[in-house]
């Protein structure tokens, strides 16, 4: 999927020379944590959320450091907090750095933006305008829009095995050498040595999404290398 397929088109912003309160209001009024700011000629300028309203003057809580710590800080660093904290408009607290991506952007783009920089929205562009932007709720939808339409064939129990030995192929943390897959009327049976516990419940997930996989029988060990204690799998 892809950027233009999950944005939401209706585009909420606020202008730069717009007042912090009016911001406030407007992400109040129609329950939104982020805006996009743009200005008169529609090209984006930056971006203000709700972080950026965390430290105020108004509510003390503005940072206070010892005199060290800003002797350490230096006085540009505590010029820029200080502006960001007291400014009144809009262009004196937002982010001017802002991460976007284009319409035909693939959706793991969007979400590799998000983690890398700890951001919840990316504004989609096209040239210099704002076109459309991509939240984290956009996602869900996305993830629960093709939960609800997937509706997948049973396959049969060889079918079963192919598709879960394919599908531990693909990974480089299955130990496939090790373990060993039997299928009978839709019960996966499960058994052979792990090479790290953690590699349990992945195997078992990889094996309950495969259509037709009526339960999983996990009889995987996994053998401590430091102790020696053999771990059998938990029992139902």
């Amino acid at each position: 999927m892809k950027a233009v397929d999950v944005m939401t088109r209706e585009i909420v912003s606020v202008a730069p020379d717009a007042s912090v309160l009016e911001a406030v209001r407007l992400m109040l009024q129609r329950r939104i944590s982020g805006l996009p700011v743009i200005d008169a000629a529609g090209s984006l300028r930056g971006i203000v959320t709700e972080g950026d309203f965390l430290r105020r003057v108004e509510t003390g809580t503005e940072r206070k450091r010892s005199r060290f710590i800003e002797f350490l800080l230096g006085p540009g660093r505590l010029a820029e907090e200080y502006a960001h904290t007291s400014g009144r408009k809009v262009s004196e607290v937002m982010t001017p750095d802002v991460h976007t991506v284009t319409e035909d952007a693939p959706l793991e783009r969007v979400v590799h933006l998000m983690e890398r920089h700890r951001v919840k929205r990316i504004p989609v562009v096209r040239g210099d305008k704002v076109v459309g932007i991509v939240t984290r709720k956009n996602l869900m939808r996305a993830l629960a829009s093709f939960a609800l339409s997937a509706q997948p064939v049973a396959a049969g129990d060889a079918e079963i095995r192919a598709r879960l030995f394919a599908e531990l192929k693909k990974h480089a943390w299955a130990p496939v050498g090790l373990i060993d897959i039997a299928v009978k009327d839709g019960v996966v049976k499960l058994s052979g040595a792990l090479t790290d516990e953690r590699e349990r419940q992945a195997i078992r997930i990889a094996a309950e999404n495969i259509p037709g996989v009526k339960k999983v029988e996990d009889h995987l060990i996994w053998i401590d290398p430091n102790t020696g204690v053999v771990v059998e799998a938990p029992k139902e």
